[in-house]
């Protein structure tokens, strides 16, 4: 297996490629998408608000910017392995099966083509119109550090999605007043299937494996519109709609964790052994839905030496990433927390490794 570091487009910057190499990571996984544009005030957690405003709104992305950050991941002697989330503006009509969905999906695809042509291998994503919600900040994990948490009934009050906005982003400012309703549990996975069948031939001839990423929270539905893959099983039934090495899994192991059924060391058994997770993200949460809380990657309810202990006897040998951690009490607390927990994860790696080779 092989050391990641998930960075927000903000964050994609030689200093941070550097601190990446230096805590022992050798891969970089990048969020393209700048969720805080023009809400630089707005903090991720925060289910109350939305995220920013989409600042794709007009092009697509390009061959060349996209190159040029594989460019400046490799100068600092890192590898690319992932771009992870689409845009809003670029897909909201195949979210919402609205009047561009044609002509998105065409979008997509030549961003898909993009991708490959850069040399990047995974694009991962979440097909869900509520997106990651309802988070709210708290000093639960070991001794106070701060992190977030899902509080179900005790947290925001769930509000219907408003016209102009999808995954917690606006994509259009100037959308007519009203909500986007409710969308039931078929009309998503009909939507979902529509898309894989039209983006999967065109992510196989490209040499890119688009990973899909599990409901967060893994609730039933939110703000009134149905989620996809908020149990272990889902995952499967998402993987069937076209079964190809292209059609993958973006592993959240934290979400997988949160879920209200299942057994996360199964699901890690089953999914690994099949060979359909393209990356993995890593967390510890105390809890599950309707209510938990992320900690330290070594104090919650999940043995992570274990799970790692399967991936590496599946053979998964793809890039694992420390996902959000909690935040250490010092000047760079985001920095602090997350050199932890990779130091935590490249410790067991190692010994995995040794391991095998005694």
């Amino acid at each position: 297996m092989k050391l990641g570091l998930g960075l927000y487009r903000h964050m994609l910057t030689p200093a941070n490629f550097r601190f990446a190499k230096q805590a022992g990571a050798t891969h970089i996984v990048a969020h393209w998408t700048d969720y805080f544009h023009d809400s630089p005030n707005i903090p991720e957690s925060d289910g109350t608000r939305c995220w920013g405003i989409s600042d794709n709104r007009d092009r697509l992305w390009s061959y060349e910017e996209l190159a040029a950050l594989k460019k400046s991941v490799n100068d600092e002697g890192l590898e690319l392995a992932a771009i992870e989330n689409f845009d809003p503006s670029h897909w909201y009509d195949i979210l919402l099966d609205g009047p561009l969905k044609q002509q998105q999906i065409a979008n997509i695809q030549t961003t898909i083509r993009n991708i490959g042509r850069a040399g990047i291998p995974v694009m991962g994503y979440n097909f869900s119109i509520a997106g990651v919600w309802g988070h709210v900040n708290g000093r639960w994990a070991r001794g106070g550090a701060e992190t977030v948490g899902f509080l179900g009934q005790d947290g925001p009050a769930e509000q219907p999605i408003p016209n102009g906005q999808v995954w917690n982003m606006i994509y259009d400012p100037n959308a007519a007043p009203g909500i986007v309703g409710s969308v039931s549990t078929e009309q998503l996975w009909q939507r979902l299937e529509d898309f894989l069948k039209a983006v999967v031939p065109v992510a196989a001839e490209a040499g890119v494996r688009l990973a899909a990423h599990p409901d967060d929270p893994p609730m039933p539905s939110i703000r009134g519109t149905a989620r996809l893959v908020y149990q272990p099983y889902l995952y499967q039934k998402l993987l069937d709609i076209v079964p190809s090495h292209y059609n993958a899994l973006e592993f959240c192991q934290g979400t997988i964790a949160e879920m209200s059924e299942g057994n996360v060391y199964e699901a890690i058994d089953k999914y690994s052994r099949q060979g359909n997770i393209a990356y993995v993200h890593l967390r510890n949460i105390r809890g599950k839905v309707p209510s938990y809380t992320e900690v330290f990657l070594d104090e919650g309810d999940v043995d992570i030496v274990r799970s790692l202990g399967i991936y590496h006897r599946n053979g998964y040998d793809g890039v694992v990433i420390a996902d959000h951690t909690p935040h250490m009490e010092c000047a760079a607390s985001w920095h602090a927390g997350m050199a932890f927990a990779m130091g935590y994860i490249r410790g067991i790696l190692h010994s995995l490794e040794r391991g095998a080779a005694a």
